[in-house]
């Protein structure tokens, strides 16, 4: 992963003050960090965190900040992210809530490029009332994930299959190996 833990707590702060919480679980915050990532490269060559993703069944997963995330439920005193989220694991929803620890603030957007935060706005505003399956299914659609298969890496290079995107393969390859 190439992003700075400062950052990706930006970004995850912005997510969570710019989604409607109620919506806001693991697998969702997965879904959204695979949205701004490929935007980004669809538009602009490069992704935003550079993490690994991987196929999973209920859409792509980035390796490094699934494991983040997850470790804030599992070890909460020790987590990286401890003093940005926490996991609510209500036993009557399936849903593990994202909780924001502290508001996003100008120190956080201070970590973000312009085109950094026009995507976060775009893939929040996007997705701001999305449940986890809508978000999974619209990640579903998106060609990384339809041709790829479970367990395999999903490289950015695949999201100039989508029609959206303004490079091609070999431009992708070639911003990422940068």
């Amino acid at each position: 992963m190439e992003i700075s833990l400062a950052k990706l707590k930006a970004i995850i702060l912005f997510l969570a003050q710019n989604t409607d919480p109620k919506f806001l679980g693991k697998v969702k915050l997965m879904k959204l960090l695979y949205f701004i990532d490929f935007a980004h490269v669809k538009r602009y060559g490069l992704p935003i965190t550079g993490d690994n993703y991987i196929n999973m069944e209920h859409g792509p997963v980035p390796s490094t900040i699934k494991n983040l995330v997850y470790s804030v439920a599992a070890e909460p005193n020790e987590a990286l992210l401890a003093d940005t989220i926490n996991i609510d694991q209500n036993p009557s929803s399936m849903i593990h809530k994202i909780v924001p620890s502290r508001a996003f603030t100008d120190k956080d957007r201070d970590l973000l490029n312009d085109s950094e935060m026009e995507i976060l706005e775009e893939i929040s505003k996007r997705f701001y009332s999305a449940n986890k399956e809508t978000i999974e299914k619209a990640a579903h659609q998106e060609a990384p994930w339809a041709t790829t298969v479970e367990l395999e890496p999903i490289p950015y290079w695949l999201a100039a299959k989508d029609a959206d995107s303004r490079f091609t393969e070999d431009e992708i390859k070639f911003y990422t190996s940068l």
